[in-house]
């Protein structure tokens, strides 16, 4: 005797692969769309969300183009309500939020550093301008604080040695990295990029403020200004000027 399976028992046992599939192997496997299909029944776990997920997979074309999409154009898809724009929104809050908790406090290695480059991806891969951030360290190279300067197109007119040095000595920093965002993607730094750099080294060095790094943050890659010698550089040029001394 054929029974059919009622449809709230099918949707619930195709939720319960998913989740159990998630908690086997995190990750590992799922799709775009199964990925967004699980956060959208956090916000309506009664309801079939399947289709809205394919629909916004399709519409913005990944499942990080779906989690930066504006709220509004979430919610012209179909069943795609309140709720479920809350549960998308928490979990992007959520990683922003775990990124700059591990942040804080961490030693920037010299160079290059991973975990910061993760943290400012996340924060600054869906600006459509370039945003200025600076990072604070104490004696330890430990991160105090990091903070949007500037905004807008970086130029050496736009970027404010003083407020940059004025913020520094507000928070007790021995240390400074800066970043920017390309948002054209592409990571290479520009000869203005390189100016702004070299006027900062020099102005925080004279007042005993140790510049360790610039990044420059593209489309899932970055630059480092360290990693290319230009750093070096200005110390070397730094060091044969009449304010040079030991570092």
């Amino acid at each position: 005797m054929n029974r059919t399976v009622p449809p709230g028992r099918k949707l619930e046992g195709h939720r319960q692969r998913l989740r159990d599939k998630f908690l086997e192997r995190g990750l590992s496997g799922f799709t775009d769309e199964e990925v967004l299909e699980l956060l959208l029944t956090l916000g309506t776990p009664r309801k079939d969300c399947k289709p809205m997920a394919r629909e916004a997979i399709k519409r913005f074309g990944s499942l990080r183009q779906v989690l930066e999409a504006p709220l509004d154009q979430l919610q012209r898809i179909s069943g795609i309500g309140p709720k479920n724009v809350v549960a998308v929104r928490l979990i992007h809050e959520v990683a922003r939020r775990f990124l700059e908790d591990r942040l804080e406090g961490m030693p920037y290695r010299f160079g290059s550093s991973r975990e910061v480059f993760d943290y400012l991806y996340h924060s600054m891969r869906d600006r459509k301008r370039e945003i200025f951030k600076v990072l604070y360290l104490n004696s330890q190279n430990r991160i105090l604080s990091v903070e949007d300067l500037f905004e807008g197109t970086l130029t050496a007119s736009t970027v404010y040695p003083r407020e940059v040095i004025r913020r520094a000595l507000e928070v007790h920093a021995a240390a400074l990295v800066f970043a920017h965002n390309h948002p054209s993607g592409d990571p290479n730094p520009s000869q203005e990029d390189i100016r702004i750099t070299r006027d900062l080294y020099w102005a925080c060095r004279i007042m005993g403020i140790r510049v360790l790094d610039h990044l420059i943050i593209g489309e899932g890659c970055y630059r480092s200004l360290a990693d290319l010698g230009h750093i070096e550089g200005f110390r070397k040029a730094f060091e044969r000027s009449p304010w040079g001394g030991e570092e």
